[in-house]
C-alpha cells in the first residue's frame, strides 16, 4: 500500500494530536516522514515528546515548521476549532497543501473556502478509530486496512490531492475518492448514527443495576461507542445535522414498524431479516481497486466520486498528470 520508493515524502504537520492525530503522527513517522505535532494542552504536547516526537503547544511555531518544510499541514481538531486553525494558516502557512481528518466534510469545505484556503485544500477522512480519546490512546497502526475518505470536490489539484492519497497509503489504509456531500450523508448513517443509538441503548439500561449486571457481549458491542468523550461526539453529529436528521428520522420509522409489528402480531421479523440481510451483504462486500485513473487528466475527479460511489477503492498510488501506467 506504501508508495514507490523513488518518491519524495512529504514532510507532515499535524495540528491536535489526540487519537486520531496522534495516531496519523505515529504512523506517518513509522512510514518514514518527518512529522510536527501542535496540541493546545501541555499535557498531550509533554506526552509526545515523551515518546520521541517534536511537538509544541505554540500554534506559531507549528506553522512555522510547516511553512519552512512544505509540508502537509492535517487538521485533526474538533469541528468547532477548525475556524481558529485556519485564521493561523491563512497567515503562518498558506501556501502549504491542506488536509483535514474530521468526520464531516461539508461544513470543513465551507470553513476552508471562507477563509480563502481553498486552492490548498483535500477533504479527508479516516473511517478508525476507538471510545478513547488523547495521546496516549494512539496507535501507529490504527488505520491499517481501513478505508479513508479523500475528496474528490470539483476545486481539488491533482498534485495536492496525490500527497493526502499517499499519506493515507503510508498509514496502511485504503483510499475511497468521494465528494463531500456524499462523504456526509453516508457517514451519517454508518458512524454518527450509530453513535446516537449506542447513547439511547446505554441511557435505556443506565438506571436499571440488574441490566448492568447481566450485561454481556451484545450491550458491550451496541454501546462500545458511548464510551467516547462526550464532547467530540455533540461535534460530529451536531456538525452533521442536516444529513444525521433524516437517517434519524429513517430509522425511527423501523422502530416505530418492528413496535407495531411485536405489539399486533408478536412478531420483528421484518426488522430482524431485514437487518441480518444486511449484515450478511456488508460481510461479503467487496471493494474493487481503482487502477486506471491518472490524476489530472481529463474528467480525473469525476471518474475518481463515480468509482468511490460504486465501492471501489485505491490500494497503491495511482499515477500524475500525464504517467498513466
Amino acid at each position: 500500500m506504501c508508495q514507490p520508493g523513488n518518491v519524495t515524502k512529504t514532510p507532515v504537520c499535524v495540528l491536535g494530536l489526540g487519537l486520531i492525530g496522534g495516531s496519523l503522527m505515529r504512523a506517518a513517522t513509522a512510514a518514514g516522514r518527518e512529522t510536527f505535532g501542535y496540541n493546545r494542552s501541555n499535557e498531550g504536547v509533554q506526552a509526545a515528546r515523551n515518546d520521541g516526537f517534536a511537538a509544541t503547544t505554540q500554534i506559531a511555531e507549528a506553522l512555522r515548521w510547516a511553512a519552512e518544510h512544505r509540508a502537509l499541514i492535517v487538521l485533526a481538531v474538533p469541528m468547532p476549532a477548525v475556524g481558529l486553525m485556519l485564521n493561523h494558516i491563512r497567515t503562518d502557512a498558506p501556501d502549504c497543501a491542506l488536509t483535514d481528518v474530521i468526520s464531516v466534510k461539508g461544513p470543513v469545505l465551507d470553513e476552508v473556502r471562507s477563509a480563502g484556503l481553498l486552492d490548498r485544500y483535500v477533504g479527508g477522512h479516516p473511517m478508525a478509530g476507538t471510545a478513547h480519546s488523547g495521546w496516549a490512546a494512539g496507535d501507529a497502526r490504527l488505520f491499517v486496512g481501513s478505508p479513508w475518505v479523500v475528496g474528490v470536490d470539483e476545486h481539488v489539484d491533482a498534485a495536492v490531492w496525490s500527497q493526502v492519497m499517499r499519506l493515507a497509503l503510508d498509514c496502511g489504509s485504503v483510499v475511497v475518492p468521494a465528494k463531500s456531500d456524499e462523504h456526509d450523508e453516508a457517514a451519517a448513517s454508518i458512524s454518527h448514527l450509530p453513535h446516537v443509538l449506542a447513547e439511547a441503548l446505554a441511557a435505556e439500561a443506565g438506571d436499571v443495576p440488574l441490566a448492568f449486571a447481566l450485561a454481556a457481549g451484545s450491550f458491550r458491542d451496541g454501546t462500545r461507542v458511548a464510551g467516547t468523550n462526550p464532547d467530540l461526539v455533540r461535534a460530529m453529529c451536531e456538525s452533521n445535522a442536516d444529513q444525521l436528521l433524516p437517517a434519524l428520522d429513517r430509522v425511527l420509522t423501523v422502530l416505530r414498524n418492528a413496535r407495531e409489528s411485536l405489539a399486533n402480531r408478536g412478531s420483528v421479523a421484518e426488522l430482524v431479516d431485514a437487518g441480518h440481510a444486511a449484515r450478511v451483504r456488508f460481510e461479503s462486500f467487496s471493494r474493487p481497486e481503482i487502477v486506471t485513473i491518472a490524476l489530472g487528466e481529463e474528467n480525473w475527479r469525476e471518474e475518481l466520486a463515480a468509482a468511490g460511489r460504486a465501492g471501489a477503492v485505491i490500494r497503491s498510488a495511482l499515477p500524475g498528470p500525464g504517467s498513466r501506467r
